[in-house]
């Protein structure tokens, strides 16, 4: 990674992606217990083994179509080697371990912190152990998998998120270590913070490792630990795999179980004030549904005029069909939200016409099946070149009726197949998701692109 090419510059989903940031599931992954997969929001533990395997592959393709891959892990590293990101980082999170585990901390190298703040470190001795606090005296981040959450780059800035679950704020810690201290990614400037510091500070304070839920309201039973649909209250929350940077003058956000009013508010007030900055924001309010955490795993672009879509929800004409409300964010005064019909019709009315392709084609199983599975859910390595879960054959069927050329990872990789990223027409690669697609996020939630081409 060069100091030459240290601006980050996404305006688009689709365009030529040149670098990106991802993580490898390492202990973490090995680490988690079934008593963690609800506050960590995973439906299953993962056989780590495999899940590396894919994931390597997934990396392997990118790097073979001359994409930079740069392992956030690396760069945690090099942020815990500036003094000044290291007592940052320290502060924020030595005092919320066990005395024992604040020296540990402390004596460790740069490497061996990171590794420790991301993989976990076991705690012994304590019998019986009831509770995932009892096996961990620095909690495992599992979610550290799917770098699109804690930031997104917007432009050539960077938005730090505000994480809804108290289990992944340490997360959103890290990428603020590795953003503001990384030698490489400091100089890129600060769009906003949807939470300031100091709420986060609390937050994780307040949360320990595993915490409690508030309990529920008098006569509402559904407020219960876990309990994803409980409602957000005041708390400002936005998550990346919301936020969709459609091009230089539109942005796409959904209101979903992570992103609360608050956070879309704060992300409108923040834009308005950027010179320079886009025109149109479009709020998508989503069903506060497990199968619908982000607005990403319902609608990514996949050239520059279509994308795949979980037709029920993003499509008009049924009653789940999802509400959109349009902000101007270049108005004089505060800009006053505009109801529209739907996603599409809204962006094709400000210069945006997206052919829709129905994730798992026009069955309604297969559509169900097939969303659940992240089949909308791709990573765009450039116009028309879109990187897909193999599981999800009903939507490469779709794919390939529309244009694209079905490619097999191992193909491509064994020189069986060529792709390129420019000028050949359209293309699907299919990458293993045996084991990756059990974490509930696919190409698009793996990755945080930071420097893609321009359309």
């Amino acid at each position: 990674m060069s100091a030459e090419a240290s601006a980050v510059r996404v305006h688009s989903e689709v365009g030529r992606l040149r670098r990106v940031l991802v993580h490898e599931p390492g202990p973490e992954v090995d680490q988690m217990v079934p008593s963690m997969m609800e506050v960590l929001l995973f439906d299953d533990i993962l056989y780590g083994d495999r899940a590396r395997e894919e994931h390597r592959i997934f990396r392997q393709v990118l790097e073979r179509l001359g994409v930079e891959v740069i392992e956030a892990l690396d760069l945690l590293e090099g942020a815990l080697e500036v003094d000044e990101g290291r007592r940052w980082l320290e502060a924020r999170v030595r005092p919320h371990l066990l005395p024992e585990f604040q020296e540990r901390l402390g004596a460790m190298t740069p490497r061996e912190a990171a590794e420790a703040l991301v993989g976990g470190v076991r705690r012994f001795g304590v019998t019986p152990a009831r509770s995932p606090d009892d096996l961990f005296g620095i909690r495992p981040l599992p979610n550290w998998c799917f770098q699109r959450d804690t930031q997104v780059v917007l432009g050539d800035a960077v938005l730090f998120s505000a994480m809804a679950s108290p289990a992944r704020y340490r997360e959103a810690v890290l990428a603020r270590a590795i953003f503001r201290f990384h030698p490489i990614l400091a100089p890129a400037p600060l769009l906003a913070e949807i939470a300031p510091d100091e709420e986060a500070d609390e937050a994780e304070g307040r949360s320990g490792a595993f915490p409690p839920q508030p309990s529920a309201p008098d006569g509402d039973s559904s407020a219960s630990d876990g309990d994803l649909s409980a409602p957000h209250g005041d708390l400002p929350t936005l998550e990346g795999g919301d936020v969709l940077v459609l091009s230089p003058d539109i942005i796409a956000v959904g209101r979903s179980e992570r992103t609360s009013l608050q956070g879309v508010a704060r992300l409108v007030e923040a834009l308005r004030k950027r010179e320079g900055g886009p025109r149109w924001l479009f709020q998508v309010e989503l069903p506060r549904e497990r199968a619908f955490m982000h607005l990403d795993t319902l609608f990514t672009p996949v050239d520059r005029a279509a994308a795949l879509v979980f037709s029920p929800i993003i499509l008009p004409g049924s009653p789940a069909s999802a509400r959109v409300v349009e902000y101007d964010l270049h108005s004089a005064s505060a800009p006053e939200p505009v109801v529209r019909d739907d996603l599409l019709s809204a962006l094709d009315r400000r210069g945006l016409a997206l052919e829709p392709i129905p994730c798992g084609g026009d069955d309604p199983m297969d559509q169900q099946r097939e969303q659940w599975t992240d089949g909308a859910n791709v990573l765009a390595l450039a116009p028309g070149v879109v990187v897909l879960y193999d599981r999800n054959v009903r939507t490469a069927e779709e794919l390939a009726r529309r244009g694209f050329r079905i490619v097999k990872a191992a193909d491509l990789l064994e020189g069986r197949a060529r792709v390129r990223l420019e000028g050949e027409g359209r293309a699907c690669i299919l990458v293993p998701s045996g084991e990756l697609s059990r974490a509930r996020g696919g190409p698009h939630c793996l990755t945080h692109p930071l420097i893609r081409d321009p359309l």
